[in-house]
């Protein structure tokens, strides 16, 4: 899962930075995490394996879908659950942003810097990065007021 974002390095498995969880506290399920980790990001996992779309969600959820066509999915899935947090590419200008982000969303935080991801060995890899910033993602407005007071750098946005 966690769909690449430079094809060219071979590797299709980008996880979320450590830090960045930490500064959003516990999550019940991540329904996107990869098969191997080196750390887990949620009490409980649904791999490609077990089709978290498909899956029913449970709690507090923590989403970095795959990027791609199929994010728009996963967002959809997102917003009927409600409790999520979700992490994707700031690509804010997008028809999938704005049908599924800007309309549905609660509130965005967009991240300072460039996220520097991590591989399934908990490496992050010296060569390549993200195309773009990446934004989180409240569906709701308990996640909402997290983001608001989270302790990472950049912009909060309510939305609703």
């Amino acid at each position: 899962m966690d769909v690449s974002f430079d094809k060219t390095a071979g590797n299709d498995v980008w996880l979320t930075p450590p830090y960045i969880l930490k500064a959003l506290g516990e999550f019940d399920l991540d329904p996107c995490a990869p098969i191997i980790r080196p750390w887990d990001m949620a009490k409980n996992h649904f791999t490609e394996l077990d089709n978290g779309l498909m899956k029913d969600w449970e709690g507090r959820v923590f989403c970095n879908p795959p990027y791609g066509k199929e994010t728009k999915y996963w967002f959809n899935k997102c917003a009927m659950h409600g409790n999520v947090i979700a992490l994707t590419f700031a690509r804010t200008e997008t028809g999938m942003f704005f049908t599924h982000v800007w309309n549905v969303a609660y509130a965005v935080f967009f991240i300072k810097g460039r996220v520097r991801f991590y591989d399934k060995n908990g490496v992050i890899p010296k060569k390549g990065g993200p195309g773009s910033p990446s934004v989180l993602i409240a569906f709701d407005r308990a996640n909402s007021e997290i983001l608001r007071t989270c302790s990472l750098k950049g912009k909060f946005i309510q939305l609703k």
